[in-house]
């Protein structure tokens, strides 16, 4: 990086992973920082929780390790990136739990390994087999689900790609664009078929993921506290993030923006030369709408999922054997069960089964688009959907010692068709306004890493900052 012609005032809003990357990297380019926050925490998406007195990730918790953003951010934080200690994943599915086949987003490497996992009927596996390669992709965006129903049947897109969407995005697969999510997929079908497309994968060549010792939550808490050091102050003393500071207007100045921060009844102007908004679609569309019209209203369309996230603690003599288990398992939303997902976190997490000494923990989460209604329960009841479907999956009959239930309302973005078409919009209004700048999950992905990437690229964009 070099510096920038001159220090700007820069405020960054949101103080999740996203805003406080942006923050950063601006600080280190010279510039002087604001990071505002709403909520009275930083961290957005990355958290972490006390249960059965193990500190353990109660949002996010693993990373893809095979893009460089976040693994790269982590080393140079001097924080030790560790892959899981089992990798073996299933699908409670077709009333077993079975091994995952191997697949490119569902769409399988091969259908023998499917057929051997009992994971499709065999008049869905017969389907697969026969592949419609005259179901053609035009130049339209379309859904993962409608094109991998046409190609290889609907029991595909129900028993392999849903879990696995609904694992990254809590999303559906006949909702969730392919070419903002899996354009890949898209580029495989214009050429030929699928099912060869990902029969040529190359073999894996190291970890798929990545985690931290101590969690993924130490990643904004690490980020912070560099933060605090460019500038002199510390976490506590409000130096670095204002917290509980809700931005409720931003409008153009003669020379750069104007921020209301606080609340409705008090909030204060706060001036500066340049803005990045690191904040959900919805805050950022009403932040938007009176300076970027367009894409404020595009980003109002964007639709989100709301989940919970159910951390349980366990005496190690209480659980069975689960080595059978890997590291956890997905549920296809046909099989009509209460969770989506359940990782045995200390069998996937050598830090966790460390930390946890006699103890085992796991998790479970709940909740796709559309599926509001479930987080309408209350804790109790989600532990014990939970509970009632452990057993029912693994022979989990014990109860646990304890327990922690998180809630993510409106956690994660839907990539509705035409999202990418709808993004390029929404930067090519913001761009036209100097000093603006927008990043987070809305954009380029909702894993780490791409939400670390729009980040930086925001950061480029009103920073001075090369690349």
């Amino acid at each position: 990086m070099t510096g920038p012609a001159r220090a700007a005032r820069v405020a960054v809003v949101g103080a999740g992973v996203a805003g406080l990357t942006a923050a950063r990297d601006l600080r280190r380019a010279g510039h002087d920082v604001t990071v505002l926050e709403a909520a009275p925490r930083i961290g957005g998406k990355l958290l972490r929780a006390e249960v059965a007195g193990v500190t353990v990730d109660v949002g996010a918790e693993a990373m893809l390790a095979r893009r460089p953003e976040g693994v790269g951010l982590a080393a140079e934080l001097g924080l030790e990136v560790v892959h899981p200690a089992v990798q073996a994943s299933h699908l409670w599915t077709r009333g077993a739990v079975r091994p995952l086949p191997r697949s490119l987003m569902g769409v399988p490497t091969d259908l023998d390994q499917v057929a051997a996992a009992g994971v499709l009927s065999p008049e869905g596996l017969d389907r697969a087999r026969h592949e419609d390669l005259d179901a053609a992709v035009g130049p339209d965006d379309v859904s993962i689900g409608d094109l991998v129903d046409r190609r290889l049947g609907r029991e595909v897109t129900d028993r392999l790609v849903e879990p696995l969407l609904g694992g990254v995005y809590a999303g559906r697969a006949r909702e969730i664009s392919a070419r903002a999510a899996l354009p890949q997929l898209l580029e495989h079908a214009a050429r030929g078929s699928l099912l060869a497309a990902a029969a040529a994968l190359p073999p894996a060549t190291g970890p798929t993921f990545g985690g931290l010792v101590g969690g993924l939550g130490t990643l904004t808490e690490a980020l912070a506290e560099a933060l605090a050091d460019t500038l002199g102050g510390t976490l506590a003393d409000g130096t670095v993030v204002r917290t509980g500071a809700t931005v409720r207007g931003l409008a153009r100045t003669e020379h750069g923006w104007r921020l209301l921060v606080g609340p409705t009844t008090a909030a204060e102007p706060l001036d500066v030369d340049r803005v990045v908004l690191a904040t959900p679609a919805a805050p950022t569309a009403r932040l938007l709408r009176d300076v970027a019209p367009v894409a404020a209203a595009e980003l109002a369309a964007v639709e989100s999922a709301s989940m919970a996230v159910v951390t349980l603690a366990f005496r190690a003599a209480d659980l069975p054997d689960l080595t059978s288990a890997g590291s956890g398992f997905l549920v296809p939303p046909v099989d009509g069960r209460r969770i989506k997902a359940s990782t045995l976190s200390f069998a996937k997490w050598a830090w966790v089964r460390a930390a946890g000494g006699d103890l085992r923990l796991l998790r479970t989460s709940l909740g796709r688009h559309g599926e509001e209604t479930t987080l309408q329960r209350t804790d109790e009841e989600l532990v014990a959907d939970s509970l009632t479907d452990l057993a029912e999956a693994l022979g989990v009959l014990a109860l646990p010692v304890d327990s922690h239930v998180q809630r993510w309302g409106g956690g994660l973005p839907q990539y509705a068709v035409g999202h990418v078409e709808r993004v390029a919009r929404v930067r090519a209004e913001v761009a036209r306004l100097p000093g603006l700048a927008v990043c987070g999950a809305a954009y380029d992905g909702v894993g780490v890493p791409a939400v670390i990437g729009s980040a930086r690229r925001a950061a480029r964009d009103i920073g001075d900052i090369d690349a």
